[in-house]
């Protein structure tokens, strides 16, 4: 639709206006100029159902909660500071799935197998275009997501409940995690309590990273094994192609090809035209990050890009042809830390395994298990 009908154009779903945006200037002027017109999110059935009505803060509404628990992640949990305090449980996390993974490979070569493979999908709901349907429950997307969200729900309160009683023993004494912290400084607020907040903040971080982190693994180690001269520049000199490979992986396959969704809480213009209050605001990412008046070859996966003509380019919201992070009010506040997992899980990854592809007569192996 971008290529039939430019790169910015509205489009109806249901009831809903939405407008998509799918180049560099235009993606700027609605997230730097109209940052705040755009700063709240819609409010989804998906949001409402598992994410306790809204408290997960990426999906929470612009206004005085969500502006409290922005701070209070970004200074508080994914701070640099935190994230270093935190850094042996990522390095000990990863080394147990390297151990998991060679176990994994072992036990399935000794049956002969060396396939597998997981499923991840995601559905729009039609009561978030067709309100008036939402009795109906077509689909039985609700009552699939009443029952997703009170299994996460058990497996936090679980959570809560252990953190609760070792604090009320005196046990977490130089061994505060994220849910500790909270345990600490959040406070009820109005008709939404501590406990929810907590759970709701947790949960968000693990689900988002968990996720998002899993697809782009998928995709570096895909595009490596596709691209043999990339790989031997990787294991050859990891420190200096690691971050460009990362780069280039996000650019051609971010975690999420379109943006999570934006609505406008007043009216504004962009590119010129106006845009009314309501309006939901879709980023193409896959369009913009493919955009050949910005990429040589976008659809090519070429790294070393981001060591020569893109090496000023970062994720980090401030180059506005690759976002695959967001930018502006509604970033993902956790990019430190996920740059922090991916490089540490790519470098062990490639350190300890050798990876080939099926034609190559070579299924995975192990090539130094030294662990």
């Amino acid at each position: 639709m971008a290529d039939i009908y430019g790169p910015i154009f509205t489009i109806k779903l249901g009831v809903r206006r939405a407008l998509v945006v799918s180049d560099y200037e235009t993606v700027k002027e609605c997230l730097t100029t109209n940052d705040k017109a755009f700063a709240t999110r819609p409010n989804l059935t998906a949001s409402v159902l598992m994410c306790y009505n809204n408290s997960m803060f990426g999906f929470a509404p612009y206004g005085p909660y969500w502006r409290q628990m922005r701070k209070f992640v970004t200074l508080e949990l994914l701070s640099n500071s935190r994230l270093v305090m935190l850094k042996h449980v990522r390095e000990s996390e990863i080394k147990l799935s390297m151990r998991e993974l060679y176990q994994h490979w072992n036990k399935r070569k000794n049956i002969g197998s060396d396939k597998d493979f997981a499923e991840l999908s995601g559905k729009f709901v039609v009561s978030d275009a067709l309100p008036f349907f939402r009795w109906f429950d077509i689909g039985g997307n609700e009552r699939a997501m009443k029952k997703v969200a009170d299994d996460l729900d058990r497996y936090a309160e679980e959570w809560l409940d252990e953190h609760k009683r070792r604090k009320s023993s005196g046990q977490f004494k130089g061994r505060e995690d994220f849910m500790d912290l909270m345990l600490s400084k959040l406070k009820d607020e109005g008709d939404r309590p501590a406990d929810i907040t907590n759970k709701a903040t947790c949960l968000a971080l693990v689900l988002a990273a968990e996720d998002t982190t899993a697809v782009t693994l998928t995709w570096i180690l895909s595009l490596l094994l596709n691209n043999h001269g990339a790989l031997n520049k990787l294991r050859n000199e990891l420190e200096i192609h690691l971050q460009a490979v990362i780069k280039e992986t996000t650019r051609l396959y971010p975690a999420t090809l379109l943006s999570l969704i934006h609505a406008a809480t007043e009216d504004c213009t962009v590119s010129g035209y106006p845009v009314s209050a309501g309006t939901w605001l879709i980023t193409n990412l896959n369009k913009l990050h493919r955009d050949p008046r910005t990429w040589s070859d976008p659809d090519e996966f070429r790294p070393e890009r981001f060591l020569t003509t893109h090496n000023h380019v970062d994720v980090r919201g401030q180059n506005f042809e690759f976002i695959p992070f967001g930018s502006g009010r509604r970033m993902c506040p956790g990019v430190s830390f996920a740059l922090q997992v991916l490089q540490l899980t790519v470098a062990n990854v490639f350190h300890l395994f050798d990876f080939a592809t099926p034609l190559d007569q070579n299924p995975l192996t192990c090539a130094k298990p030294r662990l």
